[in-house]
This record gives structure tokens, C-alpha cells and sequence, in this order.
């Protein structure tokens, strides 16, 4: 009787489904958002005080309208306060969807871009130009270089 017993629950163990486990699903890295999304904009008209691709973008406004719509974290339309709400970090921990910031105006963070890893970073130039990629190595922005911040 003990050995019907034990077969009846090995069968029945046998028809049973077995357990399914859940992984666990990582949402897509915010960083990566946001560096895809600023080279989606690569080519967008300049414009001073532009807050939309369709319009033209500056510096601030660009990098606003990324993380708006990238990550759905709404920043100033102003380099400097941006400045002020993220956190400084050492060039050396730059990572991928960080923020460079530049003395191009003879006063601390005029100018800001997105960090694309690599030594260069996506921005908006300036009233000549178009969203490029720019490396922190050049002459121009390394002797302009105001610190590098996150907000990840």
C-alpha cells in the first residue's frame, strides 16, 4: 500500500506544472534614454531662448527637453540653475547622460551639454550652428571646461 501511495504522488508530481519563475525586468537605463534622445536631436537649428526642436533649441533648452521627455524629469530652461540642482561629480565618473557644463560667457556654467561617453558630449553651439557632437578635448572646451554634475 505505501508503494501504491508513493507512486500515486509521483505521478501526480509528474502532471503538475512546473513552478514558472519570474524574472525580474529591468526598465530601460535613463541613461541611455537620454543619450539616445539628444542624438536623435543632432542637426536641430540653434535658436536663443528655443525650448522645442521644431522652433530651435539652445543649450539649456535642449538639455530640458531631452530629460523631459526622455526621462520625465523637468529641469530649468537656464544652464546655471541646472548647475544648481544636480550633483558635482569629478570628470573622471562621467558617465553617459551627465551633464558638462562650460564658462563661455566669462561666468560659470554659460553653457551646458549632454555627456555621450568617449570624451564627447551633445549640445547646442550657439546662434551659428546646429546640435553637434563636441569633444571636451578640443582646444575651445577644455580651456572652458566648469565641472561636470549628474542628476542620476
Amino acid at each position: 500500500m505505501k508503494y501504491i501511495l508513493f507512486l500515486i504522488v509521483l505521478l501526480a508530481a509528474g502532471c503538475g506544472e512546473a513552478p514558472v519563475r519570474k524574472e525580474a525586468v529591468n526598465p530601460p537605463d535613463k541613461r541611455d534614454e537620454v543619450v539616445l534622445y539628444a542624438l536623435g536631436l543632432m542637426d536641430v537649428d540653434y535658436r536663443f531662448g528655443g525650448g522645442n526642436p521644431s522652433s530651435g533649441l539652445d543649450c539649456s533648452g535642449m538639455v530640458s527637453y531631452i530629460y523631459k521627455n526622455a526621462v520625465g524629469m523637468k529641469l530649468p530652461h537656464n544652464a546655471y540653475r541646472i548647475a544648481k540642482i544636480s550633483r558635482k561629480i569629478g570628470r573622471d565618473e562621467l558617465k553617459p547622460g551627465d551633464l558638462v557644463f562650460f564658462d563661455t560667457l566669462h561666468r560659470p556654467y554659460s553653457h551646458v551639454g549632454i555627456y555621450i561617453g568617449k570624451g564627447r558630449f551633445v549640445h547646442a553651439p550657439g546662434s551659428d550652428g546646429k546640435i553637434r557632437i563636441s569633444n571636451l578635448s578640443s582646444r575651445y572646451f577644455s580651456s572652458r571646461f566648469d565641472g561636470a554634475r549628474t542628476l542620476f
